[in-house]
C-alpha cells in the first residue's frame, strides 16, 4: 500500500486529488496538509511515501519544502501538482527529486498514468534487490505500465482503429514535423478529432509538441519519436 500525502492549500483541489486516488486505488492511505507546517507535522510522525505537492502556498513554498526533505534525507518521493508553468521552477522540481510534474488543470487521465507508474516503479523496487541494465531499460526507463490491461483504458473518445490509422500516416512523415491540419487532410478525419489523438499521443510521450508562430495564429506541431512507439504496445493490447 502506498501512503500518500497532499499538500494543497485549496480544499476543494485537495478534495477533488482525494477522489481521484480513491477511483484509482481505494486501498491507498492519504492525508492531507492544507500548508507545510502541516505536512511536516505528518511526516514526522507517519510513513508517507509520495507526496503531491503544490508549489504556491501560504508562507511556504513547496520547492522549498521538497528541497528540505532532501536535505534532511526522508525518503518520500513527490509529484508536483501546481499552475507554476514556468521553466525554471520546472527545472528545480526535478533537479530536487520530483518524480512528475503535473500542471493545473490537468485531466484525470493524466494524473492516473502518474499515479499508476509511480505505484509500478515502487512495486519494482520493493521485490527487486539487485538491478542490472536490462531492469532499468525495461522497468524504469519504459514508461508504460503493464500487467493490468483495464489500468490503461484509452481516454474517452480515442479508439484503436483510428489510432493505428493516425499513428500510420504520422509514420509517412518520417521524421519530419507535421501539424493537425495534415493528418486531418490525409485521414479524413476531422481536425478536432485528430487534435485529440495528437494530444493524448504527446501525454504518453510518443510525440514532441512544438508551437510555432508565424504569420496568423501560432500552430502546433508535432514529431514522432519512434523509439517511443512502444509506449502504445499496452494501449493497443
Amino acid at each position: 500500500m502506498v501512503n500518500i500525502l497532499i499538500v494543497e492549500d485549496d480544499p476543494m483541489v485537495a478534495q477533488i486529488n482525494l477522489q481521484f486516488i480513491e477511483k484509482i486505488d481505494n486501498q491507498t492511505s492519504v492525508d492531507i496538509a492544507k500548508n507545510v507546517k502541516e505536512a511536516m507535522s505528518i511526516i514526522e510522525n507517519k510513513v508517507v511515501d509520495l507526496l503531491l505537492l503544490d508549489i504556491y502556498m501560504p508562507e511556504e513554498n513547496g520547492l522549498t519544502f521538497l528541497k528540505y526533505i532532501r536535505e534532511q534525507g526522508y525518503k518520500i518521493d513527490a509529484i508536483l501538482i501546481t499552475a507554476a508553468s514556468d521553466v525554471e521552477q520546472i527545472q528545480t522540481a526535478f533537479r530536487y527529486g520530483a518524480v512528475d510534474y503535473l500542471i493545473k488543470p490537468f485531466e484525470f487521465e493524466r494524473f492516473k498514468q502518474s499515479l499508476l507508474r509511480y505505484k509500478k516503479g515502487q512495486t519494482f523496487f520493493n521485490k527487486t534487490e539487485n538491478i542490472n541494465q536490462s531492469d532499468i531499460d525495461g522497468e524504469l526507463l519504459n514508461k508504460t505500465i503493464a500487467g493490468n490491461e483495464s489500468e490503461l483504458k484509452l481516454p474517452k473518445g480515442v479508439t484503436k482503429e483510428t489510432l493505428q490509422v493516425i499513428v500510420k500516416k504520422m509514420n509517412d512523415f518520417k521524421g519530419n514535423e507535421f501539424s493537425t491540419d495534415e493528418i486531418s487532410k490525409h485521414v479524413d478525419i476531422s481536425r478536432v478529432s485528430v487534435r485529440k489523438y495528437l494530444k493524448f499521443l504527446t501525454e504518453i510521450e510518443v510525440l514532441e509538441e512544438s508551437l510555432n508562430y508565424g504569420i496568423g495564429r501560432p500552430i502546433y506541431s508535432y514529431k514522432l519519436k519512434q523509439d517511443h512507439l512502444k509506449y502504445l504496445k499496452a494501449y493497443m493490447d
